[in-house]
């Protein structure tokens, strides 16, 4: 094995949920009909390997049940800044050993954890 590929993020409304990975700083890679009433949305960081598709046929997962997702970044504050600007609500910074962490939550309640060493 060498990685994490894709990731999948369950959603009610892939639209609503494409426009806020697109503000939070992803970049769309592919979106294509799969068939009635099913699209593949899949989005990325640039250059990163591990990618998202936004899901909404997987019975077992539930929208909102992701919790703890990790997102890396340089400078967490000027990111909370930048995020605020565009609308999206990040929470309280926590600083542990391992870094500080602010939570961010998508429009179906899945919580993304901002991380900066």
């Amino acid at each position: 094995m060498k990685t994490i590929s894709i990731i999948s993020i369950p959603v009610t409304d892939q639209q609503r949920a494409k426009e806020f990975y697109l503000k939070l700083g992803f970049d769309l890679i592919v979106e294509n009909k799969m068939g009635p009433n099913q699209t593949w949305v899949q989005l990325g960081f640039p250059g990163a390997q591990t990618t998202i598709t936004l899901v909404n046929w997987f019975e077992n997962l539930t929208p909102g049940c992701i919790n703890g997702l990790v997102i890396t970044l340089d400078d967490l504050d000027a990111e909370i800044k930048s995020l605020n600007e565009k609308g999206i609500e990040v929470g309280k910074v926590d600083q542990t050993p391992w870094g500080r962490f602010a939570a961010v939550t998508d429009p179906d309640g899945n919580r993304l954890s901002l991380h900066q060493h």
